[in-house]
């Protein structure tokens, strides 16, 4: 008797998991292969808007660039700010935007728009002006959370975790 049960308790075990997994498989998929959702989209534009108010409030200007979100980087770089011809655009990595939306909102975007101020306003000497202590004073006037040159993982993965 306490062996059929047990038997039972295990298949259901195995069931629920594999829900859990199809159910995830699913979710990455549909993210994988469709745009964005919509609240996705509302809260990129509603920090773009933060950041338009912080460089009128410090820099008396509001440009806007075009903030692309891409599928096509290669690695886990989460943005990329490119000047090409006069032209500055700013680009999101689609692919770590679903497991790290969050930081996406509070740093990404005020430390990509930086860079294109950087490039708006000249700022760029040498190749090392990218992240540049100027670089670093923009981030933070636009409201960058975290205005680092480089994402710390680690940091991202352990903020995730309900208990610390």
């Amino acid at each position: 008797m306490f062996k059929k049960k047990l038997e039972i308790l295990f298949l259901l075990l195995i069931l629920v998991s594999l829900a859990i997994l199809i159910n995830n498989y699913y979710q990455n998929y549909t993210f994988k292969n469709n745009d964005i959702p919509q609240s996705y989209k509302q809260r990129i534009a509603d920090k773009e808007q933060e950041v338009l108010k912080y460089m009128q409030a410090h820099y008396n200007a509001r440009f806007q660039f075009p903030l692309i979100v891409t599928d096509k980087f290669q690695g886990k770089l989460y943005g990329l700010t490119s000047y090409r011809k006069g032209e500055i655009k700013i680009y999101l990595n689609k692919k770590v935007m679903q497991e790290s939306m969050d930081y996406m909102v509070e740093s990404v975007i005020a430390h990509e728009y930086a860079h294109a101020l950087m490039f708006k306003f000249g700022f760029f000497e040498t190749k090392s002006s990218g992240h540049s202590q100027k670089w670093k004073e923009i981030c933070i006037n636009l409201g960058g959370a975290d205005c680092r040159q480089y994402v710390n993982r680690q940091e991202i993965i352990l903020s995730k975790i309900p208990f610390k």
